[in-house]
C-alpha cells in the first residue's frame, strides 16, 4: 500500500519523519537493521534518492550508521537521543503553534489545560 504524503513537506522529510519515529517508540530497536533503500522505494513507490536522503539524514543525527555491505543499523542510544531531540522540537516549535491557536479560539488557559490533562490521563 502506498504511503499517503502531505503536500506541506518534502517526502525525504517525511520519511525521515516516519522512521524517527519508529525510533523513539522502539518498533526499531537499537542495534537492529533498518529497511534497505531499494526495499523502501520500492515499498512506497518513491525514488531511491529520496529514501537515501532521508536516510542520510539519520546518519548525520547520529542515530544510525552504514555498515558497508550490510546495511543501515539503528545506533546505540539512540532511542534516547531521538526523543531529547523531539521533546525539545514539540516543547519549542509545536507547543507555542497549539498555544497560539488556543488564543486565538478564546480557550482558555484553565480550560485547553484541563483538556490536555483529560487526553493524557485517557492515553495511560
Amino acid at each position: 500500500m502506498q504511503e499517503p504524503w502531505r503536500d506541506d513537506l518534502p517526502i525525504y522529510r517525511q520519511l525521515h519523519e516516519k522512521i524517527l519515529g519508529l525510533i523513539v517508540t522502539g518498533a526499531l530497536k537499537e542495534g537492529e537493521a533498518i529497511p534497505s533503500v531499494r526495499q523502501v522505494a520500492s515499498d512506497y513507490q518513491i525514488n531511491h534518492l529520496t529514501v537515501a536522503k532521508a536516510y542520510q539524514e539519520l546518519v548525520d543525527a547520529g542515530l544510525v550508521e552504514k555498515r558497508r555491505g550490510l546495511g543501515m543499523f539503528v545506533l546505540p542510544g539512540a532511542r534516547k537521543k531521538a526523543a531529547v531531540a523531539e521533546r525539545g522540537k514539540f516543547l519549542n516549535q509545536e507547543l507555542p503553534l497549539l498555544v497560539e491557536r488556543a488564543r486565538q479560539l478564546n480557550i482558555s488557559q484553565a480550560e485547553l489545560t484541563k483538556a490536555i490533562h483529560q487526553l493524557m490521563k485517557e492515553k495511560n
